[in-house]
């Protein structure tokens, strides 16, 4: 650098910043050796705050507008009037500038599900994540707390911070809100009030605020959000059996509407020639008049009986009705023995069970001249 330019930059000291990006909050104006003169104009566009350091300490913060900084409590020596210093001034003086606007689309999300009691289903975890914006309303806290002696902070630095200042109090939100999970979709904008709100004293003390907050999705685990479509699709469905039988209506319906093309194409040949024949009486089947009505199934069979006897007080058997009939043919069973079938009240004479009866023959009478 010549001396005549070292000469007109003591001169001359004008302040300002234009920021070019999107993300810094806070730039400090640099200056050879941090020299700020004695009637430099400093510049304070809309949306931006200058924080004026001297000596170590803030001196003031400066609003939108144009300062001459010709004031008693600003650096008064200039270079040129400290010869012996070598051009150096002994004051040091820095400019902070600090972006007031505000800055968008900041995300936030809980990184571990979040266990809470729900009333419906009981200990359930879950997920939420949405977005916020930030805003600087307090120039000199947020270069203290935050920003120190950092030449260019960006929102990047800070976001991770009130990320997890976020996740804490949404967490201890949702476990004691008592808000059903079905019914956390219909409150999610009273959730985000509530969540800025509970925040809001701790980001203060960061010089810092939350103009917006949104929850934009609160979610269950995969394996239990597929339960709920399950239990949605029967809801859906309503009576089971009707749409049962609707399903299969509609196999039918695809399944006829398959068979009538193939027939169109070719492939239902045959099928088509039985039709022709079945409704011209040909050799392929018989006329509708002539068809015989299907019989109906025969019975099922009768239930055979088995049957016990008493003899000498002690019961015999079971016998089948086969049997019985040896039985009366040796002698051994007679008309008046007690028998005894599942089904029947009771132990009963031979002859008079109607089934039985009809094993013992009537003797013929004797015959004549005898």
């Amino acid at each position: 650098m010549g001396i005549l330019d070292f000469l007109s930059g003591q001169f001359i000291d004008v302040i300002h910043w234009t920021d070019d990006t999107r993300d810094t909050m806070v730039w400090r104006f640099e200056r050879e050796g941090h020299e700020i003169k004695y009637g430099a104009k400093l510049t304070v566009r809309e949306g931006q705050a200058a924080v004026f350091v001297h000596e170590g300490q803030i001196a003031d913060v400066f609003t939108p507008g144009l300062y001459m900084l010709e004031t008693n409590n600003m650096p008064i020596m200039t270079s040129l009037q400290h010869w012996d210093h070598g051009f150096r001034s002994p004051f040091k003086s820095e400019v902070y500038f600090v972006n007031t606007t505000r800055f968008n689309g900041l995300k936030w999300g809980t990184k571990n599900p979040i266990i809470c009691r729900d009333p419906e289903f009981g200990p359930v975890r879950l997920r939420a994540y949405g977005t916020y914006s930030v805003r600087v309303s307090d120039p000199a806290k947020f270069l203290i707390e935050i920003v120190g002696t950092d030449g260019e902070f960006t929102s990047g630095e800070i976001s991770f911070q009130i990320r997890n200042i976020i996740v804490q109090e949404f967490s201890r939100l949702i476990a004691s809100s008592g808000i059903p999970v079905l019914d956390m979709a219909a409150n999610t904008q009273e959730l985000g009030q509530l969540l800025s709100k509970g925040i809001s004293a701790t980001i203060a003390e960061y010089g810092l605020t939350l103009p917006e907050l949104y929850i934009e999705n609160i979610s269950l685990p995969d394996a239990v959000e597929r339960a709920l479509d399950k239990r949605t699709s029967m809801g859906v469905v309503g009576d089971l059996d009707a749409y049962t039988r609707f399903q299969a209506a509609e196999a039918l319906g695809a399944e006829g509407s398959a068979a009538g093309q193939a027939m169109g194409t070719g492939f239902g040949a045959g099928m088509g020639m039985a039709m022709g024949g079945a409704m011209s009486g040909g050799p392929w089947g018989a006329r509708p008049q002539q068809t015989a009505a299907a019989s109906p199934p025969p019975p099922p069979p009768p239930v055979e009986h088995v049957w016990h006897v008493a003899v000498s007080g002690e019961t015999q058997g079971p016998f089948s009705k086969a049997r019985m009939g040896r039985m009366v043919t040796e002698g051994q069973l007679t008309r008046d023995s007690y028998v005894w079938t599942q089904g029947q009240d009771g132990w009963k004479r031979a002859e008079e069970v109607t089934e039985l009866a009809q094993l013992f023959t009537v003797l013929p009478p004797p015959p004549p001249g005898v």
